[in-house]
């Protein structure tokens, strides 16, 4: 690919994330409140569900956009968040980790 073509394939993919932000940070936003639910002991099914669903969603979109930590923190949250599992109140300061390092690696790509 000549230098022109990856400028122009960039400055696409810059377009795309600034499109696709704000949805990323609502789906952080679900982590991010499911896991301090959990770490409380008051996270339930459907928080769980809404979790499971948005770390999914990350999963198949962060690297996409070259962030493949991302989509390993995404897809460890996804498997924790099984739906029809309510993660244990033990995997709060897991589940609030890796929530915390999707938000910075999506707040500084």
């Amino acid at each position: 690919m000549d230098a022109e073509s990856h400028s122009a394939l960039s400055a696409a993919l810059d377009q795309l994330w600034a499109r696709f932000l704000p949805q990323m940070r609502e789906r952080v936003a679900v982590l991010e409140a499911a896991a301090a639910a959990c770490a409380e002991g008051r996270l339930n099914a459907a928080e769980t569900e809404a979790a499971h669903a948005a770390a999914h969603k990350l999963a198949g979109s962060l690297g996409s956009f070259n962030l493949t930590h991302g989509t390993v923190l995404a897809r460890e949250l996804e498997l924790l968040y099984s739906v029809g599992d309510v993660p244990g109140r033990e995997l709060g300061p897991q589940l609030t980790a890796h929530a915390a390092e999707l938000r910075t690696l999506i707040e500084h790509r």
